[in-house]
């Protein structure tokens, strides 16, 4: 009886296990996986819509009354722009104490209010300026104040997405000085860090 019943088994056995040889060997199918692409980032300072305020740290030299004049200027500024995406426009008003003077005259400050508009070029702004420019000096001993205009160019630098470096040249003219009877000009250079908000 013992040698019938281990052949029914082995057979039984082989009976079972034969329909996994009956397909033949497949490789097991590996899923690759997914990788997302990275989020795209705005460029930090691309968009220059908001106000801000800072302070600028400069030079400037004069012509006319304050002619072979030139030292130091310093100030505050605000202002607010608005981006219509590769168009800036906006407007900043700048005080700005001045140290330019010479053997007959000095410029005592400036007061400046100033259209901006300019082209966004992601993390900088290249802008141009027109304004009026209110002004305090004295010639041959007398104080004297006028108001006259300015312009020149500026740029932007956004070095996070709230404070900015930037540097700006301007021209400011007085057209017979608070009837002084001699004009006043003087061009200025400032370097100029700001807060936008």
């Amino acid at each position: 009886m013992k040698r019938i019943a281990t052949p029914v088994l082995v057979l039984s056995a082989m009976a079972l296990t034969a329909p996994a040889f009956a397909g033949g060997y497949s490789e097991p199918v590996i899923e690759q996986p997914t990788i997302a692409p990275a989020p795209v980032m705005p460029v930090s300072g691309s968009d220059w819509t908001g106000g801000y305020a800072g302070a600028t740290l400069g030079y400037g030299w004069g012509d006319d009354a304050l002619d072979d004049a030139d030292d130091m200027t310093y100030g505050v500024f605000g202002g607010y722009n608005y981006d219509f995406g590769q168009f800036v426009l906006g407007g900043e008003l700048e005080y700005l104490g001045s140290e330019i003077e010479n053997d007959t005259a000095n410029l005592d400050d400036m007061t400046r209010l100033k259209l901006r508009a300019g082209y966004d070029a992601g993390p900088a702004l290249i802008y141009g300026v027109v304004g009026a420019a209110y002004a305090n000096a004295d010639i041959a001993g007398s104080s004297y104040s006028d108001t006259g205009y300015t312009y020149g160019v500026g740029v932007d630098y956004a070095v996070t997405d709230s404070i900015n470096v930037g540097a700006e040249v301007l021209q400011n003219e007085f057209d017979e000085f608070d009837n002084s009877g001699t004009d006043l000009s003087a061009t200025t250079v400032g370097a100029r860090v700001s807060f936008k908000f």
